[in-house]
């Protein structure tokens, strides 16, 4: 966040009041951002003939294909009233919205193909305009997509065949229990409650239950050392950093698919760091706090407490770029040795192609952001976490709504879903500071952030690195993350599996219904496109979790008996049960 100097201006405090004020009138969405995306993509638009053209052409041939499809439509459902069997017309457009058989009866059908229909000429018309910047256009397409998706027939109740048919053969029974679940929805947001059925993921009850003990507290973290579950462990021990934008317990889920206790039934000593929840109180924390508090404390009470050995380093998502940064760090000041090696999950480290999220991030959007944390203190996890939302609108918006007020059924709360509800702040100083240093100046991928007064660099790493990215993510997509190949010069192992942002991480061996593809670029070695990667790359059935241990087996000792848990007579006196304070803080 920026911070007072001599050299403001007087007037400055008033401009962010004026920011904030319209932040709060706007969901924290800058229109200056989004109407001077509309203004560069329509100014061009109405002086490039040849696109015009374009789309002219597509608008007419879509209403034929329209029209054809629509009389096919009518002679196939006047047949299917003398014959069942009468299949209907192959639709135009293929949609996984519209996979239930009921869309493709009549009248339905063509509903739902005017609607791809208008949606797919709203794509190409915000695409490939010439002069346009690349980020407005982004923009431009992504709210069309927004502003289209409104009118999506399967979001309303009499153009959605299932909620219609549910209607008649319910009574309206069904809308009963979804303006009961509406009106639970509100009551629970104004009250700042969860939702409906997180109460059965309780924290240290339900999740987050591998035993272990809090050895370290911070201002901005806690430390959790794991309790050994196997009779000797291997020397090195495991420390892991999780995002501060999320509770660390997505690494401790349930029993059943907890990476921690996967690791520690396979004869690892760990260690995790569980983040503080901040308030108004942390507003001016930084990311020099974080990686001074948080990573750097927690590596020194790891080798206090297991001392004389290297640490298997390991960061998900924020936490994997802090992480990288840390060691960049430690390579500059000829201390790489401390770390074994380095995991990264889902961890950018260039940020020239964030994805979607990319969106949200620009110099208006920081500067009314940094106006309104000004006030706060912190950005609110509601913001952080409708951003998300809206990236997966159809996933965590309209079907939701579908399924709860026009269907009137809750769908069974799981405990990522309970996760993801269980969301966190962040200090002003440090998201600007993210939002800047990272997401618009790159700092790290270009060498040039600042540690300690001297700048870092990618380029000294030499730690054996095991890198992990998601086919569909849309926080850190897997070819941003695929780039630390032409950062890091150390042996990268990189591995891509089906799944998401954070259903691709939590992965359990049993069960798995994943898939994976893995190839290792041994130190100084070329890189491939990421396309070539993928094209070459060993494919495998199952979760990646078993080709990381294998990894880390090869890169650790001999098994050992386990170490005590903390070091009173060194300062980490065991100070409570796992998962301690802060993971309840909301």
């Amino acid at each position: 966040m920026q911070k007072p100097d001599d050299t403001k201006r007087p007037t400055t405090d008033l401009d962010m009041q004026a920011q904030a004020m319209l932040a709060r009138l706007s969901g924290s969405l800058s229109p200056q951002s989004v109407a001077l995306a509309w203004m560069d993509w329509a100014s061009h638009l109405a002086t490039s003939p040849g696109k015009l053209t374009e789309l002219t052409q597509l608008a007419m041939e879509q209403a034929n294909t329209l029209s054809n499809y629509t009389r096919e439509s009518l002679v196939a459902a006047n047949q299917q009233l003398l014959t069942s069997e009468t299949p209907s017309p192959v639709p135009p457009i293929q949609d996984r919205r519209f996979k239930d058989p009921l869309w493709q009866t009549f009248p339905y059908n063509v509903m739902q193909q005017a609607f791809l229909m208008n949606q797919r000429w709203w794509d190409t018309a915000t695409r490939d305009v010439r002069g346009v910047d690349p980020h407005h256009a982004d923009v431009v397409n992504f709210i069309s997509r927004q502003l289209t998706d409104t009118l999506s027939p399967a979001n309303q109740l009499l153009t959605n065949p299932i909620t219609t048919k549910l209607t008649i053969e319910e009574r309206g029974a069904n809308l009963i229990r979804g303006l009961q679940n509406f009106m639970e929805d509100v009551r629970l947001q104004r009250g700042g409650q969860p939702q409906p059925g997180t109460e059965n993921f309780q924290v240290g009850r339900d999740v987050a239950v591998t035993p272990g003990k809090v050895v370290l507290r911070t201002p901005v973290m806690e430390l959790i050392q794991y309790t050994p579950q196997t009779e000797k462990v291997h020397p090195e021990p495991i420390l892991m950093v999780p995002a501060w934008i999320m509770k660390y317990y997505i690494l401790d889920l349930s029993p059943h698919n907890s990476l921690v206790r996967y690791l520690v039934e396979n004869g690892y000593t760990v260690f995790c760091i569980s983040w503080k929840n901040p308030g108004p109180q942390e507003r001016d924390l930084g990311m020099d706090d974080y990686l001074e508090q948080g990573f750097t404390a927690a590596l020194d009470a790891v080798q206090t407490i297991v001392p004389s050995r290297p640490v298997h380093a390991t960061g998900y998502c924020l936490g994997g770029t802090l992480l990288a940064i840390a060691a960049a760090a430690l390579a500059r000041d000829d201390q790489a040795d401390r770390l074994a090696s380095l995991t990264l999950l889902a961890a950018q480290t260039d940020f020239t192609e964030p994805g979607e999220i990319s969106l949200f991030i620009d110099e208006s959007q920081v500067s009314m952001l940094e106006a309104e944390m000004a006030q706060t203190g912190y950005l609110r996890a509601d913001q952080m976490a409708g951003a998300f939302q809206m990236l997966r609108s159809y996933d965590l918006l309209w079907s939701r709504m579908v399924q709860d007020y026009l269907i009137g059924e809750r769908r069974d709360m799981i405990d990522l879903m309970a996760w993801n509800a269980d969301a966190t702040r962040m200090p002003a100083r440090m998201h600007a500071q993210y939002l800047r240093r990272l997401f618009l100046n790159n700092e790290l991928a270009s060498s040039r952030y600042v540690v300690h007064g001297s700048p870092v660099t990618l380029l000294n790493l030499t730690t054996p690195t095991f890198c992990v990215g998601t086919i569909t993510d849309h926080v850190a997509p897997w070819r941003s993350v695929y780039k630390i190949h032409s950062l890091s010069p150390a042996e990268i192992t990189f591995v891509l599996t089906s799944g998401g942002h954070n259903a691709g991480i939590v992965n359990p061996v049993e069960n798995s219904r994943r898939r994976y593809q893995v190839a290792t670029r041994p130190a100084n070695g070329s890189v491939p496109l990421a396309e070539e990667w993928q094209a070459g790359a060993e494919l495998h059935d199952g979760s990646w979790w078993p080709e990381w241990l294998s990894w880390l087996n090869a890169r650790s000792g001999t098994p050992i008996k386990p170490p005590a848990m903390g070091a009173a007579r060194k300062g980490y006196k065991p100070l409570e049960a796992a998962p301690g304070l802060y993971v309840h803080e909301r």
